[in-house]
């Protein structure tokens, strides 16, 4: 390997590990009563998100790259969790379950520059669907190499610090 191909390769190791070694901050949960009356939920749709990342590298012999795209919707990830832990999801509020049922918001609320690129910070509240009192919300982020990553982690790490048990 030639002195200049070594460099790259140093870098490249160098900003893998910097960049593997953030620190994501603590979900913040807030819980203002419990999900035990709750039997449904009905969540705000959100729109597919499609992000890429890729990479180009050459040498002597041409130039060569590759790229990764993914997609996420947010509240599929929302809904597939929330069944997970035995909600049922409504496509919207029924009257006749309207003292069970909870609403589901989802926003992108930030972002933080770390090391190599950034985090994506997500809040969920929870509404009841009667009073229109926050049940609970919860604030994680997340990062993972395309912005689908950064936002399915912040939302699974949301969620798991809501639902533990």
């Amino acid at each position: 390997m030639k002195l200049k191909e070594i460099k790259c390769v140093a870098i490249f190791i160098i900003s893998v590990f910097a960049s593997s070694c953030v620190t994501l901050e603590p979900p913040i949960i807030i819980r203002n009563s419990s999900f035990e009356e709750y039997k449904y939920a009905v969540i705000q749709q959100t729109s597919t998100l499609t992000s890429s990342t890729g990479s180009v590298y050459g040498n002597q012999y041409g130039l060569y790259g590759s790229s990764i795209s993914k997609s996420i919707n947010p509240s599929d990830v929302i809904s597939g969790i929330l069944m997970r832990e035995g909600f049922i999801i409504l496509p919207e509020i029924q009257p006749e379950f309207i003292d069970n049922t909870f609403i589901v918001n989802y926003g992108e609320s930030g972002r933080r520059n770390v090391a190599f690129g950034y985090t994506i910070e997500v809040t969920i509240i929870f509404i009841s669907a009667k009073s229109h009192d926050i049940i609970a919300s919860c604030t994680a982020e997340g990062i993972g190499s395309t912005e689908a990553d950064d936002i399915r982690i912040a939302i699974n790490r949301c969620l798991s610090g809501l639902f533990q048990n």
